[in-house]
């Protein structure tokens, strides 16, 4: 359990220091340059991650119950992920309104994920990784947006056929994760088989 609090710690630590340590992350740029702070970032990022997957993996192999899930809740779990594929390739597809109205689809998109997830899961281990997952994404959504609405940053309005793209991919990659690559990389068939 250890690793995984660590690689929690680690990842999301380094992704929330452009928001909540932005002086201390100027300083680093400024002192090592860009690309060194981007690599060191990097490797904190990928390093943070192979812990949550070991230390996860590792708490699966004995787990804490703190609750058992009723079996409808996976399937409402499933319903639940299908926003969090959309809003995950909005936040790359250009020019959605999707992107104009949430500002932050990814976080918005995390959100979905981890609620998704805490329904139908219910050992310390997931309590853990997705209460932290969600805690994280609430928080930096709450001062993404501010930080956007002091700077007046703007989205531009965007088009029903970027919207219409990013529901099309977000369904494909839903579609192909939940059938095939949960059940090959998470060990877990959302719909059995």
């Amino acid at each position: 359990m250890l690793a995984l609090v660590i690689g929690l710690l680690l990842f999301l630590g380094v992704h929330s220091t452009r928001l909540f340590a932005a002086q201390w992350r100027a300083r680093q740029i400024s002192k090592r340059g860009v690309l060194p702070y981007k690599g060191a970032y990097a490797i904190a990022s990928l390093a943070g991650l192979l812990l949550i997957i070991w230390g996860y993996g590792q708490a699966r192999l004995d787990p804490t119950w703190l609750w058992v899930s009723p079996v409808w809740t996976r399937h409402l779990a499933a319903l639940l992920t299908v926003p969090a594929f959309i809003l995950l390739a909005a936040t790359y597809i250009p020019g959605t309104h999707i992107k104009a109205r949430v500002g932050h689809p990814m976080l918005l998109g995390i959100k979905f994920w981890a609620i998704a997830h805490l329904l139908a899961n219910g050992t310390v281990a997931d309590l853990l990784l997705f209460g932290s997952f969600l805690a994280w994404a609430v928080a930096l959504y709450v001062v993404s947006r501010r930080r956007d609405r002091m700077a007046g940053v703007t989205y531009p309005k965007g088009r029903a056929a970027m919207d219409g793209a990013a529901v099309v991919v977000g369904l494909v990659a839903w579609v192909i994760f939940a059938m095939w690559l949960h059940g090959a990389l998470i060990g877990v068939k959302p719909f059995g088989g």
